[in-house]
């Protein structure tokens, strides 16, 4: 079944990119690749390239041009006007840049020497990543740590169309689908034609689970998406979260009408422009709408808390293709007796139970479960476990 036939086309209104060759072809193209030039990717490449070749970052079919990588950067769109709000780019420095040159064939490595792709050079151009981290996340700050990733980056940029000859080496949660294509099947199996994403990268407290079955009223189907690929290090890691996710849907929510998918991307911390990131990818997916609520994809206090939200209005809901659906910031209210948001209580904060990330790590390091108003206490239980273990 094509692409065309589900709910919802793949951005730009193509179909989904594929960049994986033929099973037939990969023990030539292996061949091939073992005796290229061959530039080393660290973790957060690996992860921009599983999404390039999956189809998730489609229409891109390799690492940015340098006519994309500035409209991206500057406009939020691809050369072609298609909504693109943060550059993919791949990075080399000057020495290695020195032994390249437009039209030869790149072997793509990882750092114990596998040989997963290959890229055909077509263009090599230098950026200012200083210049490039202010735009993208406004801000070229260490503090940030996306911005510090950017930064970080060598000058030069290689660009080309990838080829992926072998499966990317240490992708995790295979249980779970993990592509586009197995994505659009599982909603397809199910008979979902309206569905929500709902980005995570931290356990799911009640506020989350909260504004997820609110979204679930008005769609056929969720799916909880947690970003598993490389975050900051105070973040909880991937293994308890998942292992929160699966409790939670196992218990709480209905077997016909939710799901786990996983998303291997890398976090970029970057508010609102990686909130329209993540809903480009969701529709590449095959979600129909897409959960953005307070602070989406932020750190610290860079962005307003509904900035990734109101961003949505600088493009047209056609181009975009995915409905935004926005959300107050959510809480339990003792005087209501239930969860609640700023639109529908008209109560103080002093009724309302609001604890921050912050707050809610110190218990759990202390032991301390956090209330059940806060968090579910089969989670709350695997969480202070987690914690304690990690000591």
């Amino acid at each position: 079944m094509s692409v065309r036939d589900d709910a919802i086309t793949a951005h730009g209104g193509g179909e989904l990119v594929d960049l994986k060759a033929p099973v037939s072809e990969r023990a030539a193209l292996a061949a091939h690749g073992a005796k290229l030039a061959a530039v080393t990717l660290n973790a957060r490449d690996l992860a921009d390239l599983e999404m390039l070749a999956s189809g998730a970052f489609s229409p891109l079919t390799g690492f940015m041009g340098e006519a994309d990588y500035i409209r991206s950067r500057d406009e939020m769109r691809l050369a072609s006007g298609v909504p693109w709000s943060i550059p993919i780019t791949l990075g080399v420095d000057e020495t290695t840049v020195k032994e390249l040159k437009a039209g030869q064939d790149i072997a793509l490595a990882t750092e114990d020497g596998r040989r997963p792709a290959i890229l055909k050079l077509a263009e090599i151009y230098k950026v200012d990543r200083k210049s490039e981290a202010q735009n993208v996340f406004g801000t070229a700050e260490d503090a940030h740590p996306g911005a510090k990733n950017v930064t970080s980056m060598p000058p030069y940029c290689l660009a080309g169309k990838l080829t992926l000859i072998e499966e990317i080496p240490g992708r995790t949660f295979l249980e779970f689908p993990r592509e586009p294509r197995q994505t659009r099947a599982a909603f397809r199996e199910r008979g979902w034609k309206k569905i929500v994403a709902f980005q995570t990268r931290n356990p799911t407290h009640r506020a989350h689970e909260y504004i997820q079955k609110a979204a679930l009223e008005i769609c056929d189907g969720l799916m909880i998406h947690p970003l598993v690929g490389e975050t900051k290090g105070d973040d909880v890691p991937a293994a308890v979260r998942m292992e929160t996710y699966k409790v939670l849907l196992d218990l709480y929510y209905p077997k016909n009408r939710a799901m786990i998918g996983v998303f291997p991307a890398h976090m970029r911390y970057g508010g609102p422009r990686e909130a329209i990131l993540h809903a480009i990818a969701r529709r590449n997916y095959g979600c129909t709408h897409f959960i953005v609520g307070r602070d989406h994809a932020g750190v610290g206090n860079y962005y307003g808390s509904y900035d990734a939200q109101k961003i949505f209005e600088r493009f047209e809901p056609s181009e975009m293709g995915i409905t935004p659906l926005m959300f107050e910031n959510t809480f339990y209210c003792k005087r209501c007796n239930s969860m609640a948001s700023f639109k529908t209580c008209p109560h103080t904060d002093e009724d309302r139970l609001i604890l921050s990330g912050t707050k809610v790590r110190e218990m759990l390091r202390a032991g301390d479960a956090p209330p059940p108003e806060f968090t579910r206490p089969e989670l709350a239980a695997i969480l202070v476990r987690a914690m304690h273990e990690a000591k």
